[in-house]
């Protein structure tokens, strides 16, 4: 286990390293659904998605969490370093610069629960003081996650063009999420 955290009428939120061989048939499952077509791997074999997590797991520069809530998979997070991944060519990346990526399923839709675990995973994030900036590049069409970002503190900002998608960019800082998330005293 990587982090956890409590989640207030929800439940106890773990994040754990994906495993490639162990959790692929899971990950296919989630993947390949209509809800997750914006993750862009709807075509992909489970081996395909093995595959796909092999190479992650091999990278010092990207890592991929099941994010565990009271015991049952609910989705998947990646961060990487942008200066690493694609986007990086796409915008001026700036020291302490740290890209995410969030699949939450659709199997366990509990309200409330996007809105939890979005800065849970920042704080995680945050919990490295090196890191001063998220980023992500949510494909242009997914208005549900533009919207979820700009809640969640997010500055929107330019589209970009991915091998595999169009993109928007946006962004969020440390000094931005901790004047809208205060540690209790």
């Amino acid at each position: 286990m990587t982090y956890q955290e409590k989640l207030p009428g929800l439940g106890e939120l773990r994040l754990v390293p994906v495993d490639p061989a162990a959790d692929a048939v899971l990950l296919h499952g989630w993947v390949t659904q209509p809800w997750a077509r914006f993750w862009g791997m709807g075509d992909h074999t489970e081996a395909d998605v093995r595959e796909v997590y092999e190479f992650l797991d091999g990278l010092a520069t990207h890592h991929a969490y099941l994010i565990i809530l009271d015991g049952t998979p609910v989705g998947l997070f990646q961060s990487y370093r942008p200066e690493a991944d694609p986007v990086g060519e796409r915008y001026p990346v700036r020291p302490g610069d740290v890209g995410m990526h969030l699949l939450l399923t659709a199997d366990r839709p509990a309200p409330g629960l996007a809105s939890a675990v979005v800065p849970a995973l920042v704080r995680f994030l945050f919990t490295d003081p090196t890191r001063q900036r998220i980023v992500v590049e949510p494909d242009v069409r997914n208005d549900r996650a533009l919207r979820r970002l700009e809640r969640e503190g997010f500055t929107l900002d330019a589209e970009i063009d991915m091998p595999d998608k169009r993109a928007r960019l946006a962004f969020l800082t440390r000094d931005r999420f901790e004047a809208d998330h205060p540690v209790p005293a």
